[in-house]
């Protein structure tokens, strides 16, 4: 029955090919060592090749390295490759203030890894069972985990250059455990499993007792469970990443931007995924802390009356509702301040991602191109011109107005988000008064055309095309 489960699954799956070369990671425990005895007894029926690998965390001293040389042995006698490193998981703990857990498996994952490139293995197996999906589930759910999190552990998955795979999803830690009876088998026992300073341990002895006393079979219900998740999951995003142009603005590593009103057209299950591919393209690597609570935080932030609302999402992401855009930037990556002094004739290159392109007027004057560009009689200004970032209390004598205007209330007005007033660039002459504000606003110091003799000098502002032209005004 065993055996039939197994190979159901890896037929369901397709989860090894024949003529696979096969990476068992093994520990020497239960899971594990029925793992590759199981490999072992169908090797020839499924035409795969074998290689083991363990790794000793030299976490529990003396006894994990004897772990070690059990696993050794075991591969000799089986003839098996075997593949063991000696690893000294506690040093990188304080090194990196990783946890005991997350450090054990970064330091394993890349031995798998590297081992699996330097031997040209195609999968990499491991022994997680379904009792570990339960656990692995209700973990997650309760602390808020979102889409394909909530299906658990997968059955199969990418691995680097290889796949990684779990045919013992299909069964549970009984059943393994009677395999071993059967079997004779004497794997070693890692005492830290019934310690319940482990949040997976705690789950373990308290939630599973009482769900497998409620229906003995609830493992084949959780796993079919996990799977309908990333069934649906997939799917559902794969909507949704078909939508995303519609809302996208901008994106790139650090920065993204999004049309809400755009947002409020798509179905509701399409919004919620749609923010979770953005999300999951500015992450590196996704947060823990991230949960269902912040999505719903951001969509609180997108129903939000007010034109102007920030949110600050964990490792220091800000999403930015301003005027129906949301932007969402890494405080990390706010806008510096500058001061350049313009190039005339020439281009100056703005860390905004604009330039101001500047040259003498000879003969026929340029026809302006609204207020992104700007004319002036050379002997009426002070040069050298300056194009800095904004400054607590600026004004400028706005063109046609009569007086002088807030630059912070000319913001407010052309409703330019928050995140990019501090990068706006704002010319002002040698003396320091604000004679344009590019594509915004222009002084009364802008020529008039009044004069016969005269010596022009024309501004305009662009954005940079990486491609060498020159993008929209």
């Amino acid at each position: 029955m065993f055996e039939k489960k197994i190979l159901g699954a890896i037929s369901k799956h397709r989860l090894i090919p024949e003529k696979s070369k096969l990476l068992v990671g093994i520990s020497g425990g239960p899971d594990s060592l029925v793992l590759l005895h199981f490999l072992k007894s169908v090797r020839e029926l499924l035409e795969i090749e074998l290689t083991a690998a363990h790794i000793d965390h030299m976490i529990r001293g003396e006894e994990s390295y004897q772990d070690y040389l059990f696993v050794k042995r075991i591969c000799k006698a089986w003839n098996i490759p075997f593949e063991g490193k000696r690893i000294n998981v506690p040093v990188r703990m304080q090194k990196t203030g990783e946890s005991t857990e997350l450090a054990a498996r970064t330091a394993r994952y890349a031995f798998f890894d590297e081992v699996i490139r330097r031997n040209e293995l195609d999968l990499l197996v491991l022994g997680h069972h379904a009792d570990d999906q339960i656990e692995t589930m209700l973990m997650r759910m309760a602390r808020g985990a979102t889409g394909k999190a909530r299906g658990g552990i997968p059955v199969i998955r990418a691995f680097g250059k290889a796949k990684l795979v779990r045919p013992f999803l299909a069964v549970s830690k009984e059943e393994i455990m009677q395999y071993a009876r059967r079997h004779e088998l004497e794997p070693r026992i890692d005492p830290s499993n019934e310690q319940d300073i482990y949040t997976r341990n705690r789950f373990r002895h308290s939630m599973l007792p009482f769900l497998k006393k409620e229906n003995p079979k609830v493992h084949e219900h959780f796993q079919r469970l996990s799977e309908e998740i990333y069934d649906d999951e997939q799917f559902l995003l794969d909507m949704a990443r078909d939508k995303l142009d519609t809302i996208l603005l901008e994106q790139n590593q650090d920065f993204s931007s999004v049309d809400i009103r755009q947002f409020f057209t798509v179905p509701k299950p399409l919004q919620r995924r749609m923010i979770q591919l953005i999300l999951n393209y500015l992450y590196i690597e996704r947060p823990s802390s991230l949960s269902a609570l912040h999505i719903d935080q951001l969509f609180a932030l997108f129903s939000n009356p007010h034109p102007s609302a920030e949110l600050h999402l964990p490792e220091g992401l800000i999403a930015e509702k301003s005027y129906g855009t949301c932007f969402f930037r890494f405080f990390s990556n706010q806008a510096p301040e500058y001061s350049v002094v313009l190039e005339i004739p020439g281009d100056t290159f703005l860390p905004n991602g604009y330039k101001i392109k500047a040259q003498y007027i000879e003969e026929e004057i340029p026809k302006t191109i609204g207020n992104h560009s700007f004319i002036f009689e050379s002997d009426k200004l002070r040069l050298p011109l300056i194009a800095r970032t904004r400054s607590n209390g600026d004004r400028m004598a706005v063109k046609g107005s009569g007086g002088t205007k807030k630059l912070k209330d000319i913001f407010i007005n052309e409703k330019i988000p928050m995140s990019q007033r501090n990068a706006w660039p704002i010319v002002t002459d040698q003396a320091g008064e604000i004679i344009w504000l590019p594509g915004l606003k222009k002084s009364n110091r802008e020529f008039d055309g009044a004069t016969d003799e005269m010596s022009l000098i024309y501004l305009e502002y662009t954005s940079i095309d990486l491609l060498g032209g020159k993008q929209s005004q």
